[in-house]
Formats: structure tokens, C-alpha cells, sequence
């Protein structure tokens, strides 16, 4: 039985890397490490027994596996992109993935804009998890998110233009980001604070990743009820911005710069 389902397994392109049991281990883009050090960040902090949790761009499921074992109650997981993706094939990888943990969590396909109170109901947690940055339409996507979660909002994005001391995004119109035509926007994470706090969460807690340097994971909360402790001063995400020296200085080579080309 275990080398049948690892045999099953080894079929697939898997982002994830999921302890299926006996022994079973997906091979991840993510190593299994990274995965947990990933959903401890995210997860640790909420108390999540007895929560609703909605999981969007859920791809393999490893974060709605997580918050299952965790103690959440509800668990929905969606996803559209990847789970029709003919190369990734992510609704068949969930499908495994959760036939053999044996969870009761649920799973529709639903797009990110397609988000809304009416169509897929309110959650207590509301994880948007690699899914902004991928969006032609992120703003919106952003606010169909927002408006699903009672409680928190977790949202982890790429970031780019740290070093400006005004909200702003980049366009990649191609593939300028990571060669992948698939990522469109990077925001700083001045935007993302402006713009969750604009979707009625009164607290923002920016962490680093443990991913890349260029990722932030931001845990919004309209209260803070459902957190088990403040954001560590270690886990927080160090700004990028200049001194007011360090800005005199930029202003005073500038002319110097043109001079020398």
C-alpha cells in the first residue's frame, strides 16, 4: 500500500512537500522543512481550535492540511489556476494528498474573483497565501479576500520598491520577475499595509519569509482576539527605507553621479 501510494505520488509535479505517512514524503518544490518553518509563521500565531479557515490558491493543500491538523474546525480549501493546470494537475494532487491523511476538509474550484460573502461564505481565517502577486487583477482579488475574513487575513506576496517611503507597486509586463510571465505585481510593503488597512483591519504585522528576502507574509487583523501573542521583534521584517542621513547623502552625490556618468 505505501509503495503504491508513493508510486501515485511520484506521477505529479508537487510545490508542496506533505508528509503522506509511512514514509511517504512528496518532493516538493518546497522542502519539508521550509514547508513547516512556512505554516509555523503563518499558523503558530492564531489560536485556531474551533476556527473557520478559508485557504485560496490552496494548490496542493499543504497549508490547509496544516491549519486541520491544528485544530480548525471549517476547512475550505479553493483554488483555480493550479488545480486545472494541465502540467501541474493540482486538484489531483490535493485529492491524493487528502485521501491519505484521512482529513475532513473541504475543496471547491473557485477563482479568486469569484470571492465573495454570497459565494463561498465568511471565515473566521482567510489565508491568500502566493496568490496576489500572480493576479492581473490583485486589487480586486485583495478586496474579494478581505471581505470573506471575520477575523484575520493572512496575505504572503512578493515585494519590490523597499527602499520608497510612499505606498507603490511594480507592473511586470513580461517576464521580468523570476522568468515567470504568470507574476504581474510586487508591491512594497507600505502598499500592502495601506491597502489591508483600507479593508477594515485596525492591526498589520509584517514578517519576513523564510523563503526569499524579496516575500513578506502580512497578518491583518480586524481584532486581535484570535492572537496568541504579538509578532516577534526577531520574525519581524526589517524596513528597507533611508535614514533621513542616509537620504541627505543619496541627494548630496547625486550631481556628482552626473558628472562622472
Amino acid at each position: 500500500m505505501v509503495n503504491d501510494l508513493a508510486a501515485r505520488a511520484a506521477q505529479y509535479y508537487w510545490h508542496h512537500s506533505i508528509d503522506l505517512g509511512g514514509g511517504v514524503v512528496t518532493n516538493g518544490h518546497k522542502g519539508l522543512a521550509l514547508c513547516k518553518e512556512e505554516a509555523d509563521l503563518i499558523l503558530n500565531r492564531i489560536a485556531l481550535p474551533g476556527l473557520s479557515v478559508l485557504d485560496v490558491g490552496a494548490w496542493n493543500g499543504n497549508f490547509s492540511f496544516d491549519a486541520k491538523r491544528r485544530g480548525a474546525g471549517r476547512v475550505l480549501a479553493t483554488d483555480s489556476y493550479c488545480w486545472t493546470h494541465p502540467e501541474f494537475r493540482g486538484r489531483e494532487t490535493f485529492e491524493l494528498a487528502r485521501n491519505a491523511l484521512g482529513l475532513d476538509i473541504e475543496a471547491r474550484e473557485v477563482d479568486a474573483a469569484q470571492l465573495a460573502p454570497e459565494t463561498v461564505g465568511e471565515f473566521d481565517v482567510v489565508l491568500f497565501l502566493g496568490v496576489f502577486y500572480h493576479r492581473y487583477d490583485a486589487l480586486e482579488t485583495l478586496a474579494r479576500a478581505a471581505s470573506v475574513a471575520r477575523e484575520v487575513l493572512v496575505v504572503e506576496t512578493l515585494l519590490d520598491l523597499r527602499g520608497m517611503d510612499r505606498p507603490a507597486m511594480v507592473f511586470f509586463s513580461g517576464e521580468e520577475a523570476n522568468n515567470d510571465a504568470s507574476n504581474w505585481w510586487a508591491p512594497n510593503e507600505l502598499l500592502m499595509e495601506a491597502l489591508l488597512r483600507r479593508h477594515g483591519f485596525a492591526d498589520i504585522e509584517v514578517s519576513k519569509s523564510p523563503v526569499w528576502e524579496n516575500r513578506a507574509i502580512f497578518h491583518a487583523w480586524r481584532s486581535t482576539a484570535k492572537r496568541l501573542a504579538p509578532l516577534s521583534e526577531q520574525a519581524r521584517l526589517k524596513s528597507k527605507l533611508l535614514s533621513r542621513r542616509d537620504k541627505i547623502v543619496r541627494e548630496l552625490r547625486r550631481p556628482f553621479r552626473r558628472l562622472i556618468g
